[in-house]
């Protein structure tokens, strides 16, 4: 499915492209509400996640304990973590990576860019199908179209572009600034004794995304991960200015 929504990345490319596949979400969403056999005909238009076990212990569903499900994603998401950095730094993440900066020197080398290009399109849909899955059966406990709108598919975005584009330390740096900054709006004015309403964190919460969302893109477009590998860099050579 991710190969096929990513053949008009051969036309286009940058936000364009990011645009044009977000067309794919809504013929999607159209498609599991109107397609039953996609929802084993379920009168509710949902799929009840069952009670799952793996080596006798609930890992699913309802009588799952939470702490099991924690340590089942944390040991999926490094496994999936693992396996793509070697993908980055073998032959093929090197050929995703000429693509991404310059196309045309790219495809003068030898690179076949239409490969290149819908084999990043089919593992990264694959690693996002791993991700959906978890956030189904491990938190939401049922699937239902509207689980997956376009609300979500802009965290994500802003988790890339916060992070930075191109880099898996920066997705991890955009997740838990995307994830924990709400919560940290929350509670940290009542530690300091400041009233403040829910409304207003949230209204702070999206200023301050928005905020980050245009300095990252106009000062640095390459998003936390560059700025921790600058820090990283004072810090080998501290205190020495050289």
């Amino acid at each position: 499915v991710g190969v096929a929504f990513g053949i008009p990345s051969l036309r286009i490319k940058g936000f364009y492209l990011a645009i044009a596949t977000l067309a794919a979400q809504f013929f999607l969403v159209w498609l599991f509400e109107k397609w039953a056999w996609l929802y084993n005909y379920n009168a509710s238009g949902a799929i009840q996640v069952p009670n799952l076990t793996m080596f006798g212990v609930y890992v699913a569903g309802p009588q799952a304990d939470s702490w099991v499900q924690y340590y089942l994603v944390l040991a999926i998401v490094s496994v999936m973590t693992v396996l793509c950095i070697n993908l980055t730094r073998g032959n093929l993440g090197r050929t995703w990576k000429a693509t991404r900066d310059v196309d045309i020197a790219a495809e003068l080398i030898g690179i076949n860019l239409m490969k290149s290009k819908l084999t990043a399109f089919m593992v990264s849909s694959y690693v996002v199908g791993v991700a959906g899955a978890l956030f189904v059966f491990m938190w939401r406990g049922a699937a239902e179209p509207n689980l997956f709108d376009i609300p979500l598919s802009f965290r994500i975005l802003f988790i890339a572009i916060i992070g930075g584009l191109g880099s898996i330390l920066g997705n991890y740096l955009g997740a838990i600034l995307i994830v924990g900054l709400p919560v940290v709006l929350g509670t940290l004015p009542a530690a300091l004794g400041i009233p403040i309403s829910s409304s207003m964190v949230e209204h702070i919460n999206v200023m301050m995304v928005g905020g980050l969302i245009v300095f990252f893109l106009i000062i640095e477009p390459h998003g936390l991960a560059q700025l921790w590998r600058l820090i990283r860099e004072k810090l080998i050579i501290w205190p020495f200015p050289h």
